[in-house]
């Protein structure tokens, strides 16, 4: 299939709208927060205002970090990321979603593009388990990030059906909207990160493996 290829300055407006969409729902909420306080004279109802300010806004934090650093510069070309920090961003994103993080990666610089795509398939993990489960991340080989795993386990595991091919850059619609652009974008990355992505599907299980793409390869994707 022919490759897929988006202007750049469509999937800038759709990054950002998809940002957008996850950041909207806490900060309404933190709105509607405020308004009770200046309205209900309640002492109780003015603390689970309270309590549901303080929690939207902890859930803003937390996927505006994410957002920064999964789909953001984070520094310039060639910059390497802590990947202690990347833990942290995705811990704070799972901490508002029926999914655990097990993560089992080594701390240790790594090459931002690697550290993207590590972020943005835990997110795809996370998706792909409806009713919760397990998301667990490996990388091994250290700094240079040779072998990168994530599995997602749980009851009825599943990715949706236009992500697999949004992920090789060949969405079946011939077009990417706000939903399916991080999937899409993911594709990008592992490119760009000069990786490449297998898919395996088990009942109540999805394994998403990176790994470095073969030289004879990268040489064609170059010519």
């Amino acid at each position: 299939m022919t490759q897929f290829s988006l202007d750049a300055m469509d999937l800038a407006a759709l990054l950002c709208s998809r940002v957008c969409h996850d950041v909207i729902s806490p900060v309404g909420a933190i709105v509607n927060g405020l308004e009770v306080l200046e309205e209900e004279k309640d002492e109780s109802q003015r603390e689970l205002a309270l309590e549901l300010i303080k929690k939207s806004a902890e859930t803003a934090s937390s996927r505006l970090q994410f957002c920064r650093l999964a789909f953001g510069a984070a520094g310039s070309a060639g910059a390497m990321i802590d990947t202690g920090d990347a833990e942290r961003v995705v811990r704070g994103l799972f901490a508002d979603g029926k999914a655990s993080l097990d993560w089992h990666v080594p701390r240790v610089l790594m090459a931002k593009d690697k550290v993207k795509l590590v972020l943005n398939l835990s997110l795809i993990g996370m998706t792909a388990l409806p009713r919760g489960g397990v998301v667990s991340v490996t990388i091994e080989g250290g700094e240079a990030a040779t072998h990168l795993q994530i599995e997602a386990q749980g009851t009825n595991a599943r990715l949706a059906n236009h992500v697999p091919p949004l992920l090789a850059g060949t969405p079946e619609s011939g077009s990417v909207d706000a939903h399916g652009i991080q999937a899409y974008y993911t594709g990008l990355v592992a490119k760009s990160a000069g990786m490449t992505l297998a898919l395996d599907a088990e009942p109540n299980l999805i394994r998403i493996t990176a790994t470095p793409i073969p030289a004879t390869n990268a040489l064609e994707s170059v010519a």
